[in-house]
């Protein structure tokens, strides 16, 4: 039996925090808890909100340590922190590990290519399923349970008419439109197929119901 407390997880949840700390998702369907200023961000929703759901489904879908520890921690090695630093992947390796850092590199998109220049949207998103379909079963449940709450986040915000496809106050347009997001979320179903283990079922079945609830919000356009 595993312990209950785990040092690991909490060393990654403390430094997915210190992190992501002041930095936010495109954007939000709720309406703030309580009255703020319009200069504040208290509106928007913290990236910790949701790297921790990811990593709560990674957890109830059965998964140990070292993937719920990369689940936290997915987004680092891709997203600049409020400063603009980025990690590096030895970086992480010294603070969680190496095992979790696979994880984190497997699942983290390239966004500019070896001359250091902006990759497009279609491009990073086939390198990234390169990587995914080479990667471990651990970084294929990562990459699920990040997906899934994506799609959820935007089919929640679409369902109640908010244009995710167009930016406006308080949030930013998603990088590419319907089309794209079809093909991309399938694409992650195929990517995953090869890793025969039940405790991908769940996910997997979980993210194709939020595609054809996407589909029916949006339309079917290729």
């Amino acid at each position: 039996m595993e312990p209950i407390f785990s040092p690991l997880i909490e060393q990654a949840v403390e430094l997915a925090a210190q992190w992501h700390e002041g930095t936010y998702r495109k954007g939000t369907w709720r309406a703030p808890a309580f009255e703020v200023p319009e200069e504040a961000a208290l509106g928007r929703v913290p990236m910790m909100v949701h790297v921790t759901a990811v990593a709560l489904t990674v957890q109830r879908a059965g998964f140990g340590e070292a993937a719920v520890a990369a689940a936290f921690l997915h987004d680092v090695l891709e997203d600049a922190n409020r400063y603009g630093d980025v990690m590096g992947r030895s970086v992480l390796a010294d603070r969680v590990g190496e095992e979790v850092a696979a994880i984190v590199a497997t699942v983290t998109e390239q966004k500019r290519d070896a001359a250091g220049t902006p990759r497009g949207w279609r491009a990073r998103k086939e390198g990234y399923l390169a990587q995914l379909r080479a990667g471990t079963l651990e970084a294929a449940a990562v990459s699920l349970a990040d997906k899934l709450h994506n799609l959820w986040s935007m089919n929640e915000s679409v369902s109640r008419g908010i244009d995710v496809f167009t930016s406006a106050p308080g949030r930013r347009a998603l990088s590419a439109g319907p089309a794209e997001q079809r093909w991309f979320y399938h694409a992650i179903l195929e990517a995953t197929a090869p890793h025969d283990d039940p405790r991908l079922a769940t996910l997997r079945h979980r993210l194709t119901c939020e595609i054809e609830r996407f589909e029916a919000l949006v339309g079917r356009s290729e």
